[in-house]
């Protein structure tokens, strides 16, 4: 299950093997500095944003991948039926936001808001 981590100045969804390969693309990996607003989103779907791009994209059970959208890209690594911590993002990240069903939601989005000092 992919995970969100704070190592040095990065944010890192951290990816499993089988994640990699639905996904199309390695870890994803951003700047803290760019890290505007932390939300966990009890209804899954509600992080999605936009329509399915490169990735998978199996309905009511998974998105992992990007997902562009009019304001953007999102990346995504969210299981149906969990809540999903939604990391807002501004310049220089290539992403509008982060979505992911991280095991301990709760833990890590306090370890996002306290690195990027939110």
């Amino acid at each position: 299950m992919a995970r969100l981590v704070v190592e040095g100045q990065d944010l890192i969804v951290r990816l499993s093997c089988w994640e990699k390969v639905a996904a199309r693309r390695r870890d994803v990996h951003v700047p803290l500095s760019a890290v505007h607003q932390v939300a966990i989103e009890p209804d899954w779907w509600r992080a999605l944003r936009g329509v399915e791009g490169r990735g998978t994209w199996i309905p009511d059970v998974l998105s992992l991948g990007t997902r562009p959208h009019p304001r953007g890209e999102d990346f995504a690594a969210v299981r149906a039926h969990r809540p999903a911590v939604c990391v807002e993002l501004r310049r220089p990240s290539p992403y509008a936001r982060l979505a992911v069903t991280d095991p301990d939601p709760e833990a890590a989005a306090h370890a996002v808001r306290t690195a990027a000092g939110i």
